[in-house]
């Protein structure tokens, strides 16, 4: 990870390197903090946060899942994303926004604990490369299945549900994948350990529903726009493994995996073992509008300056 300068910390500027919390912050502890992935791109008129508003606003929703009142506005956060780039200097980045039950008492209730907000940036590449952009990423179904709502609300981005993340994408690494997909408790495809999931047939573009127990991610919802936008039907059902198998394409997406074409799953490859040309259009579809070259979507980007 690339060092900047300065993270926001409760409404003001530490160093980097200082940005500390108690070892005894209950979120540390019971995973009880809320969190956001956004980027800013360098676009053609200077760095712009891509929809940010609906990142924060996702948050905040998160927060009241979890019975947390953030001590600032959405209004505020917002302005502190952008102020936190100007401070570093950063044309490009990831935005890491998080709130979390603080240190107070130790226990499952954290009603009395402070409600502590930090917002970190810092240059960030393609998280599952650069050549997975162009060639497509070889993945595992993960034996571990995605939270069920029963059991934690999948909805709200928690800082508890990246374990069943992190164990997922260990063992896909482990396995020798870059990749996990994760199944939920009906079998069915949900998506990846950070990403949303579409799989292409006969020209269809096909997404797992809400109800599978996925997070609404907000680049999954940019990529079902702009394909409507673009005449390419997409549908929202269940998607069993089969269903994966025998694709002619398929894709993840996310504020970190971006639009990334998936080539393999369980050693079974996907079309033509590379990215397919819908997945392409949407890629290149989607690199145009965060980089600032597409004025019909210009709504989705905060310009920085």
């Amino acid at each position: 990870m690339q060092k900047v300068d300065k993270i926001w910390m409760n409404g003001k500027y530490v160093a980097w390197d200082e940005a500390k919390i108690h070892v005894l912050t209950h979120a540390l502890h019971y995973g009880t903090g809320v969190f956001e992935g956004i980027r800013c791109y360098n676009t053609v008129k200077g760095p712009a946060v891509f929809r940010l508003k609906e990142h924060v606003q996702r948050m905040y929703n998160s927060a009241k899942v979890y019975m947390m009142k953030i001590p600032y506005s959405q209004e505020e956060v917002r302005n502190a994303v952008k102020q936190t780039i100007r401070e570093n200097k950063l044309k490009e980045c990831y935005i890491r926004p998080i709130a979390y039950y603080g240190y107070s008492e130790m226990g499952l209730n954290p009603s009395k604990n402070p409600i502590d907000v930090a917002i970190a940036v810092w240059p960030w590449g393609t998280y599952l490369g650069e050549e997975g952009l162009k060639k497509g990423i070889r993945c595992k179904i993960s034996s571990w299945c995605r939270v069920d709502v029963r059991i934690l609300p999948p909805q709200a981005k928690a800082t508890a549900n990246y374990a069943n993340s992190v164990l997922a994408k260990l063992e896909a690494i482990n396995c020798g994948f870059e990749e996990a997909i994760v199944t939920n408790l009906d079998g069915m495809i949900a998506e990846g350990p950070g990403e949303n999931i579409f799989i292409v047939k006969d020209g269809q573009v096909i997404t797992p529903p809400g109800s599978a127990g996925i997070l609404f991610g907000i680049t999954r919802d940019s990529i079902i726009k702009v394909a409507r936008d673009m005449g390419i039907e997409v549908v929202e059902r269940e998607i069993s493994r089969e269903d994966l198998f025998i694709a002619d394409e398929a894709f993840f997406t996310g504020t970190a995996a971006e639009v990334t074409p998936i080539r393999e799953v369980d050693h079974r490859v996907i079309g033509n073992g590379t990215r397919g040309p819908i997945t392409e259009k949407l890629q290149s579809k989607f690199f145009d509008i965060v980089k600032g070259k597409d004025e019909k979507y210009f709504g989705w980007l905060d310009f920085v300056k």
